[in-house]
C-alpha cells in the first residue's frame, strides 16, 4: 500500500471516531433533561463551541469552494469529508449552546477562553490582519480560492486548510484539556485526532503536486 493510500485509511479512521464521539454526544444532549450542570457563559465549554463554531464554518466554505473549482477526486472527497463532519459538528455545538442559554458569539476577543494555556496569555493566538481568528483565511485569501482552478485551486485550497486545521487542533485540545463537560471534552479530542491526520494527509496531496505545507509558526 501507499504511503498516500495509507493516509487515506488514517483519515478514514479519524473521521470514524469522530461519527462515533458524534452518537455519543448526541446521546448526552438527548439526556439534557437529567440535569447535567450548565457551564457558565465565561466557561471554556462555552468559549470553545462559539468559536469552533465559526472556525468550522469557514472549513466547510473553503471545502465547498474547490469542490467546484477541480475534477480532482483525491482533493474533492477531502473537501466532501469535511463539508460532512464539521458541518454535523458545528450543528451540535449551536444546539448546546441554545441548550445552555449561551450566545452563539462571544462578543469578546477570540479564543480568549484559552488564555490560561499558555503564560503569554490571548496575546500569544493573535490572527493575522483579516483573519477572525487564528489559522483562518483571510477575505483576500478566500477571493484569490474563488478565482483560481485546477491545480492552483487544489494548492492553495490545502495551504490554507493546513494552517487552518493547524489552529483547529490547538483550540481542539485545550477544549478536552479545559472543558467541564463531557460533550465537549470527547467532541474536542476527537477533533484534534481527525484534524491531525488530515495535515498529514493534506501533506502528502501537496507533495504528489509539487508544492509544500507552509512554514509552521
Amino acid at each position: 500500500m501507499t504511503a498516500l493510500g495509507r493516509r487515506w485509511l488514517t483519515a478514514a479512521s479519524g473521521l470514524a471516531a469522530v461519527a462515533a464521539l458524534l452518537l455519543v454526544a448526541l446521546a448526552a444532549f438527548a439526556r439534557a433533561d437529567s440535569g447535567p450542570s450548565v457551564p457558565a457563559a465565561d466557561s471554556a465549554d462555552v468559549g470553545f463551541a462559539q468559536d469552533m463554531a465559526i472556525h468550522h464554518q469557514q472549513a466547510v466554505e473553503m471545502s465547498f469552494l474547490v469542490r467546484d473549482r477541480t475534477d480532482d477526486e483525491e482533493v474533492r472527497l477531502l473537501a466532501y469529508d469535511i463539508i460532512n463532519t464539521q458541518a454535523n459538528q458545528r450543528g451540535m455545538m449551536l444546539g448546546w449552546l441554545r441548550s445552555w442559554d449561551a450566545p452563539v458569539a462571544s462578543g469578546g476577543a477570540p479564543m480568549g477562553w484559552m488564555a490560561e494555556m499558555s503564560e503569554g496569555g490571548h496575546g500569544a493566538h493573535e490572527a493575522p490582519d483579516g483573519a477572525l481568528m487564528p489559522g483562518m483565511a483571510t477575505d483576500a485569501q478566500l477571493d484569490e480560492l474563488r478565482a483560481a482552478s485546477g491545480r492552483d485551486a487544489e494548492v492553495l485550497f490545502l495551504e490554507l486548510m493546513t494552517v487552518h486545521h493547524r489552529a483547529g487542533v490547538e483550540m481542539a485540545e485545550a477544549g478536552a484539556e479545559l472543558a467541564s463537560t463531557d460533550e465537549i471534552r470527547d467532541l474536542a479530542a476527537g477533533m484534534a485526532a481527525a484534524q491531525e491526520s488530515e495535515i498529514g494527509l493534506m501533506t502528502d496531496l501537496l507533495t504528489a503536486r509539487g508544492a509544500a505545507p507552509p512554514p509552521a509558526d
